[in-house]
């Protein structure tokens, strides 16, 4: 759902229907567990040094490999995914808020 709602936000995303946004969430989910602790242990030097900004950074790679793994999820810029990362995390967090 946070997908759905974040592509039809943000200019640059393009999620092709909602069938895609569900693999996308699935495929970011699994990045997200394996890739992305590995990823930080590797960037922490740059992430103490950006003071915690460089973890935007890695956001944006994970959301980059998952455009480029899923067929029908495109992302046209570092800026879109950015905020496209940011507007998914506005929107799990107020989603949890309800459902909690």
């Amino acid at each position: 759902m946070q997908f759905w709602v974040a592509a039809h936000i943000i200019p640059g995303v393009f999620v092709k229907d909602i069938t895609t946004a569900i693999v996308v969430a699935i495929v970011l989910g699994i990045l997200n567990t394996f890739l992305k602790p590995v990823l930080q242990i590797l960037a922490l030097p740059i992430t103490i040094l950006t003071l915690g900004l460089f973890y935007f950074v890695v956001n944006v790679l994970i959301i980059y490999l998952a455009s480029y793994l899923v067929s029908g999820f495109a992302v046209d810029d570092f800026i879109a995914a950015l905020f496209f990362g940011l507007v998914v995390s506005v929107v799990s967090a107020v989603l949890g808020m309800f459902l909690d």
